[in-house]
């Protein structure tokens, strides 16, 4: 681009521009950076001072991404902090160094002692992922820490407001607990394979556990570390530990096993106290059971549970209560439990009081020491799972005497909750689904069950008045609810129903973005995806809130930005990538699901497509990387880095004449055939292309790493790759690429494959194809994300819009006119596919990074970090965005008014942005009433069909003609 004027003037605090983009530099390079503790200059500690002149204040402190965490199991956690401007109208603020304070107690912080560390002052801009390096922690112990920063001014803040964190159990040799369980254990079984096992009949009841402890004196904190297989409730004196659910997160359970951590200080009583604990199958026992569905059949082992009580009394001593043999179990109400195949629950199996102390369980059996599942015990850091929200039905149909049919209306992952009265023994069934029959009746089809091989809930009243109930260890994908055996009206031999709820389960990942726009049909798109996306976010990324719950591998890279726009996400994008490193064959293969519960064989033994597909296990290098884009912690990438080099050399070995030509393909693209395999691309293109990008962005990754000749092998294997995709693949004569699919000239155009002379032949053909179809996609799994990705960085938004503006079949308006309210396994709302899959979503990053303009990427220099370049379509009066990133809360909204447009733009404190202003003049740009030229913070770079600026950080108010 042509540059017309380069303007640097002092800021409002006599910093100019280029200074603060000097001093901004350092924090862009320290998200890069472990803890970089060498770029960091360190003086001597600073007394406070006065703070009036300061510009900044420290807020929103974490530690390992989570705000007052517990359960942190690294001995130097990494602490971040936001910056926040006293000032809501300064703009141009910087942090020039800080200082960290942490202690041993409350009193100890507040007299501004860190006698655990005192950083002193640090000269850095750097306030992300700063490894603690004071005094060595002990398990179970509480950090107090705060605080301060230097402005650009160097003026000193307020001391922030204080945080904290306590660790887990540090050492793995500290694990006094035994695994206990209700039967000695079985011989250990072999990884199931798909379509293998045998069904049998009903499986015993799921057992409870308890025991009697006394405290005998005053307790300053108790914390306990606990872990059951498969899924867990945990009781202490009657009462419910925790709302979280589904406890621990899922893992392969030979490698790695997570374990909770709670505070029970407030729960504890001095004197006689009582732990209960009952157990799940979740996916650690999955069996076969006749008449109920099963995706698989496979088991790591029995139900068991490990637990171990840290008491701190008042008085310095401490004791531990640990799970072993002096611990008694039964049989408990629960009867039957699988992820698959839903729960069954008789309440009048319930002994009353068992979890409270003085329980007389003389006639209870001791429990047994047993052997662990195998795997690490690992301390669970991830968003919990927790009820979201609740709906109510909009309406009950009885399409049959004796069903009645609730309709939630919005589709969910969760559970049916219900409250009920009536006779002793009565049993009433739920059967939830996603669509109805032509009876009006609850359909599973779409979940691959049906009424010979169902999901159901199963709850046996015991007949004392009402009864509230739902499943514990057993979730499904469901909008309608179906109870037989009930009625609506109270009656002498049949249950009553006083109510029917769906409670709406997911991880609660904090909400770090919202979307917004007047038009009204990309409104309901974003929610369409949006609850996809939440439906599937529990402790892995699933495909399916129902079928299958599988972590297919491939949405976490493609369809990465649609949900890190939303959410923060950062702890479990780390911990899949470590189900996918205990997940890696001997030979490097990374299988297309993790953890890998099932493997996806063939009669023979030999992998199929559904486990080998590049596209997929490249999710092992890009998964991480994407991450990395957004949070810009080193450490996720150094700690799968070898995983990621062994993934690339198994493809380099699966190389036939520089292409790899087996896998998936572009997954559920529309062809003449109904969905499945690639209909319009070959492998060779979506596998081969992956691998190039592989490459590229291990090349980046082995350059962060410091591995510098690494890096060049990669680059020069990903020309290599680069010139065989153009050699077998590319028409350079006609200026595509393949069989002339979306996916195949879309790929090569977002990866950056396509010779500069055929790159906008390219792009005509791909535009062709989709004016060809009416603005329809053809796209599939894969190559939708590159269809978006490459329309939107070469400057087509206006053909997204106008493929988000159908209403027709394939598009999302034709899902929602279809009734939709979770995005569908299928462009055309299939019914015999799943209603609730967010693999196509990728619309979502289009409407924060193209139609709201926030584009963020911390592997780019400052300010290339923040690119702000909305794009003004017709169709679409506005559209506004926020992004709550580590640097800060970046916003933006524009709306058209006549010929007049109006832009705001917000850049957090300490960082800079590239905007674009969609003006090719800047003379008739104004910002807050003021010609673009004059503002202090600006540096217009070129116009050039948009005003190209660097800004820094604060709130910009434009105005100018479209």
């Amino acid at each position: 681009m042509r540059i017309l004027r380069l303007i640097v003037r002092h800021s409002l605090f006599a910093v100019s521009l280029a200074a603060l983009l000097a001093l901004q530099a350092p924090l862009q390079a320290a998200a890069q950076s472990h803890n970089a503790p060498q770029s960091r200059k360190k003086t001597a500690p600073a007394a406070p001072r006065p703070t009036t002149l300061s510009s900044l204040e420290p807020v929103r402190l974490e530690v390992e991404s989570s705000h007052n965490p517990l359960g942190i199991d690294f001995p130097q956690p990494r602490l971040s902090w936001k910056l926040s401007a006293r000032n809501a109208t300064d703009r141009g603020l910087a942090q020039t160094a800080y200082r960290i304070l942490v202690a041993s107690t409350p009193a100890l912080l507040t007299s501004n002692q860190g006698d655990l560390w005192d950083s002193g002052k640090v000269i850095t801009s750097d306030n992300l992922n700063v490894r603690y390096q004071g005094e060595s922690l002990f398990s179970a112990q509480t950090c107090y820490w705060k605080v301060a920063v230097w402005d650009e001014n160097d003026h000193l803040s307020a001391w922030s407001s204080p945080a904290r964190w306590t660790t887990a159990i540090l050492h793995s040799k500290e694990w006094s607990a035994k695994w206990i369980a209700a039967a000695p254990d079985g011989p250990p079984s072999k990884q199931p394979l798909e379509h293998r096992g045998t069904f049998g009949s009903y499986p015993k009841p799921l057992p409870i556990f308890r025991h009697d402890f006394a405290v005998d004196k005053p307790v300053n904190q108790a914390i306990v570390f606990v872990s059951g297989m498969g899924q867990y409730e945990l009781h202490l004196n009657g009462q419910l530990v925790t709302d979280t659910v589904l406890n621990p997160g899922w893992t392969d359970y030979r490698k790695t096993v997570l374990y909770n951590s709670y505070d029970l200080t407030r729960l504890l009583k001095q004197g006689n106290n009582a732990f209960g604990i009952l157990l799940g199958n979740g996916m650690y026992n999955v069996e076969g059971t006749k008449g109920r569905y099963t995706k698989f059949i496979g088991s790591y082992g029995q139900p068991k549970v490990i637990l171990q009580l840290q008491l701190d009394f008042a008085d310095g001593t401490s004791a531990t209560i640990l799970s072993d043999n002096s611990w008694k179990t039964a049989p408990g109400p629960i009867t039957y439990s699988s992820t698959y195949g839903g729960e069954d629950y008789d309440a009048r199996r319930e002994q009353a009081d068992w979890d409270t102390p003085g329980f007389d369980d003389s006639t209870w059996a001791q429990a047994l020491e047993v052997g662990g599942p195998g795997g690490q015990l690992v301390s669970q850091m991830l968003p919990s799972i927790t009820v979201q929200k609740v709906y109510t039905p909009r309406q009950a149909t009885e399409p049959t005497p004796g069903s009645i049919v609730y309709d939630l209306g919005q589709n969910i992952s969760g559970w049916p909750e219900i409250r009920v009265h009536g006779p002793r023994g009565s049993i009433i069934t739920l059967i939830a689904g996603e669509l109805l029959d032509k009876d009006g009746l609850v359909s599973q089809h779409s979940a691959n069950a049906s009424p010979e091989s169902a999901n159901r809930f199963t709850y046996t009243l015991r007949g004392l008045g009402v009864e509230t109930w739902r499943p514990r260890f057993s979730y499904w994908g469901f909008r309608y609810v179906q109870v037989d055996g009930a009625s609506r009206t109270p009656s002498p031999d049949k249950p009553a129903i006083v109510f029917v709820r769906g409670q709406f389960l997911h991880a609660a990942a904090p909400v770090v973005g919202h979307f917004s726009t007047s038009n009204v049909l990309f409104q309901r798109i974003h929610t369409l995806i949006d609850m996809a996306i939440l439906s599937n976010m529990v402790s892995v990324l699933t495909d399916c809130p129902h079928r299958e719950k599988l972590g297919w591998l491939e949405q976490t890279h493609l369809a990465g930005a649609s949900i890190l726009y939303n959410y923060d996400a950062a702890q479990l994008y780390g911990k899949m990538a470590h189900d996918m490193r205990d997940s890696q064959l001997k030979d490097g293969m990374v299988p297309a699901i993790a953890p890998e519960y099932v493997a996806f064989v063939d009669d023979t033994g030999k992998s199929t497509a559904f486990r080998d597909s590049p596209e997929w296990g490249s999710a092992s290098i890009l998964s991480p990387w994407t991450a990395y884009t957004f949070y810009g912690n080193r450490t996720i990438l150094a700690d799968n880095y070898k995983t990621m080099v062994s993934y690339a050399r198994y493809l380099h070995g699966r190389l036939q004449n520089g292409m790899l030509t087996y896998g998936l393909g572009d997954w559920y693209d529309i062809g003449p055939n109904p969905p499945g395999n690639s209909q319009l691309t070959s492998q060779g293109m979506t596998a081969t292309a992956t691998f190039y990008e592989d490459l590229i962005a291990l090349a980046r990754i082995a350059t962060i790493l410091g591995k510098d000749s690494d890096a060049a092998a990669f680059r020069k294997e990903a020309d290599s790759i680069r010139y065989s995709i153009n050699t077998h693949l590319l028409n350079g004569q006609a200026g595509l690429y393949d069989r002339d699919s979306q996916t195949a000239n879309a790929m090569p155009l977002a990866l950056g494959l396509v010779p500069n002379a055929q790159q906008q032949q390219v792009l005509d053909h791909l535009v062709a194809d989709i004016r060809k179809h009416d603005d329809h996609v053809t796209a599939g799994d894969i190559g939708f994300h590159y269809v978006v990705r490459a329309l939107t960085d070469l400057g087509r938004s206006d053909v997204l819009n106008d493929m988000l503006q159908r209403t027709d079949s394939p598009s999302y308006g034709f899902q929602l006119q279809n009734g939709a309210t979770t995005l569908t396994e299928a462009w055309d709302t299939n019914p015999d596919s799943s209603q609730n899959h967010f693999m196509l979503g990728h619309a979502e990053e289009w409407f924060y990074r193209g139609l709201a303009g926030i584009d963020f990427d911390l592997s780019r220099p400052a300010p290339e970090s923040i690119i702000i370049q909305p794009s003004l379509v017709s169709g679409t009066n506005d559209a506004a965005a926020t992004y709550d990133s580590v640097l800060g809360t970046i916003a933006t909204s524009w709306r058209r008014t006549g010929k007049r447009v109006r832009m705001d733009v917000t850049i957090p404190p300490g960082a800079s942005a590239t905007v674009y202003i969609p003006a090719g003049d800047d003379k008739s740009i104004l910002e807050s009433g003021k010609p673009l030229a004059d503002v202090k913070e600006i540096q217009i770079v070129s116009s050039e069909g948009a005003t190209k600026c660097i800004v820094a950080s604060g709130h910009y108010h434009f105005d100018f003609s479209e």
